[in-house]
């Protein structure tokens, strides 16, 4: 199996005025390819913008940043958002649903962005597809007001598989969901996992999130603790 995540010695400071902030101190990590990782720390650990860069959402200060074989480290904005459509997934604690598009419409929108090569046909069917596969078959004409959070938040990993990404990023993904519900969802990380392949990414501060992972960093004051 190859790492399709690869960082080598990742510093990233933010300038604020005349202050510089460090806040990662030079990471170094890989991920392997069909695996589920856990990325843990605590508030102001630097697990975000961990996240950030992993997601091409922001570029290191330092360093080298290999996703999937090609260095991403020094991409441009445009680069990085193309990278993003054509390789990344994003599932966040609050779902960010459109409120008045439907839980199928709200997972094909994706597919209107990029090139995916798809008819309309064909965006609707495997919309219509990965709503089955997250159990909402039944839902798919219902707006997101119609839906229970864990419904909501199945639709948006449904939105995130949507363009076929390698990687499937979670951030805080169970944050505003109650225990039963949580559980769940972490359920149907582990089948997209080890049914399809996804490249699952957790990250999350909390014990119970991150068990379900085959495997734990955790991540304390910009560096890797353990």
């Amino acid at each position: 199996m190859h790492n399709v995540i690869e960082l080598t010695d990742i510093v990233k400071t933010y300038q604020r005025g005349e202050i510089t902030i460090p806040v990662l101190h030079g990471i170094t990590l890989s991920i392997e390819a069909g695996s589920m990782t856990a990325i843990m720390g605590a508030s102001g650990s630097g697990k975000s913008t961990l996240l950030n860069i992993l997601g091409c959402l922001d570029r290191p200060s330092a360093g080298t940043y290999r996703l999937d074989g090609l260095d991403v480290t020094h991409c441009s904005r445009d680069e990085r958002a193309e990278i993003r459509n054509s390789k990344l997934g994003f599932c966040f604690q609050h779902f960010h649903l459109l409120p008045r598009m439907s839980a199928l419409d709200n997972v094909t929108m994706p597919l209107d962005y990029g090139d995916s090569g798809l008819s309309p046909q064909q965006a609707q069917d495997r919309g219509a597809e990965l709503l089955a596969q997250v159990g909402l078959a039944e839902r798919m004409d219902h707006e997101p007001a119609q839906l229970s959070g864990g419904q909501q938040q199945r639709v948006a990993i449904a939105r995130a598989l949507v363009n076929r990404p390698a990687i499937l990023f979670a951030d805080e993904p169970t944050g505003a969901l109650d225990s039963r519900t949580s559980a769940e969802i972490l359920e149907l990380f582990r089948q997209l996992h080890t049914d399809v392949g996804v490249t699952v990414v957790l990250v999350t501060h909390d014990q119970n999130v991150a068990a379900h992972a085959k495997r734990i960093i955790h991540i304390q004051d910009g560096l890797i603790a353990a």
